[in-house]
């Protein structure tokens, strides 16, 4: 398989550039839009609050954590399979964050007003914590991609590796932390969210990062040794595997209390959101991508894996809209065995519908991410270089 003809290569590489900056730009000019009018031209009110933007901003900044697990993998336990793709996964990992963040500041309707947060420190708040753990992960991020890239800096590299695979786990858990501490409404307001938002993270992370990395080889050209292909897919369905086990976990947990049986019967059985949960996320974000990396037909066709981790992003999507959106439309139960009747919708579920300009804000900060992606892959030159020799003669370690 040859690689691009170099001119055609570089005026895709511009498409792709600016294809990336339009979708950014629009996403801008919505966010502009929304804070001009307010969030009355949103689909969000005073029950949610939290709309399709927070759902985009969320998965990149799980993903973001996760996928950094690969460059861990090779820094810090040494998995010499991985050591090439540490480079990527940092690019990556900055990417994600960028457009999460971009997402997350312009839907605050004041973005300014995150020189409120940074210059009075509330350490109280969970949401306190962001202002030190987002501007830390981009410090010991660009540290470590410095420590690889600069050959006098190669020595520290695993100390860097370490301190990022520390980092990413503080950061994941804060994120899981501010549904864990949520406890007025029944979807959140458990402990098991902080480590269910790590192993999110990993699996979310790989996907995103399998993807890339496919198309990096094809735009070369080349193709993804079948080794690299079998670890990863099989490190793939592992943390499938265990994100379907906590998310079993959290409902049957959940269903324990009698006060939250009425939301589980909610989310599962009676709601818009039923559907999405066993055919968003279960079938095709869980089930369907097994199916696929276990299948002896599949499990070695590079396609298929791919397939599959496109299949996990779907369903990753599908899983926050369900937790987010949904733990939000279900009422509020404020006073615990009393009826409460007001003008107010309280005790009513409510419903809640994206509008355009929520839904180009959500796609912006895709659209950061990946303009970050492309420009950086195109100068820095991050295509991994296997050695298939040592890749062979490492063939006993295991993932």
């Amino acid at each position: 398989m040859a690689s691009l003809n170099p001119r055609h290569e570089e005026a895709l590489f511009y498409l792709l550039a600016a294809i990336g900056g339009l979708v950014t730009a629009v996403g801008f000019a919505a966010a502009l839009y929304m804070e001009h009018s307010g969030h009355v031209v949103t689909g969000m009110n005073n029950q949610i609050v939290w709309g399709l933007p927070h759902v985009f901003a969320i998965f990149l900044i799980v993903a973001a954590s996760g996928v950094l697990n690969v460059a861990s993998m090779g820094s810090v336990f040494g998995r010499v399979l991985y050591k090439p793709r540490a480079p990527l996964s940092g690019l990556l990992a900055i990417a994600m964050l960028s457009g999460g963040l971009f997402v997350i500041m312009l839907d605050l309707g004041r973005a300014d007003r995150l020189i409120v947060a940074a210059t009075h420190f509330n350490p109280t708040s969970v949401f306190g914590w962001n202002v030190i753990l987002y501007p830390v992960f981009y410090g010991i991020v660009a540290v470590y991609l410095w420590s690889m890239m600069e050959r006098r800096m190669n020595p520290y590299t695993k100390a860097a590796g370490l301190a990022t695979f520390i980092w990413r786990i503080v950061l994941t858990t804060g994120t899981g932390s501010i549904f864990a501490f949520l406890v007025a409404r029944q979807a959140y307001g458990s402990a098991l969210l902080a480590p269910m938002f790590i192993i999110m993270s990993f699996c979310w992370g790989l996907a995103v990062f399998l993807v890339v990395q496919s198309t990096m080889y094809a735009w070369n050209g080349l193709t993804l040794p079948a080794l690299v292909l079998q670890r990863m897919k099989n490190l793939l369905a592992t943390f499938i595997a265990a994100v379907l086990y906590f998310t079993i976990v959290l409902h049957l947990v959940n269903a324990y209390f009698a006060k939250n049986m009425a939301f589980e019967y909610f989310i599962l059985f009676d709601s818009e959101f039923a559907s999405m949960f066993w055919v968003g996320q279960i079938l095709i974000g869980t089930l369907l991508p097994l199916a696929l990396l276990f299948n002896p037909g599949t499990a070695t066709k590079a396609l298929w894996v791919n397939v599959a981790a496109l299949l996990v992003i779907s369903g990753a999507y599908f899983q926050l809209y369900v937790f987010i959106i949904g733990g939000q439309a279900f009422p509020l139960d404020i006073f615990p065995g009393y009826d409460v009747k007001s003008s107010f919708m309280d005790a009513a579920v409510d419903h809640y519908s994206a509008s355009l300009p929520e839904i180009l804000l959500a796609f912006g900060g895709l659209g950061i991410a990946f303009t970050m992606t492309t420009i950086g892959v195109r100068i820095l030159h991050f295509l991994p270089q296997d050695d298939i020799a040592e890749l062979e003669a490492a063939g006993s370690v295991t993932d």
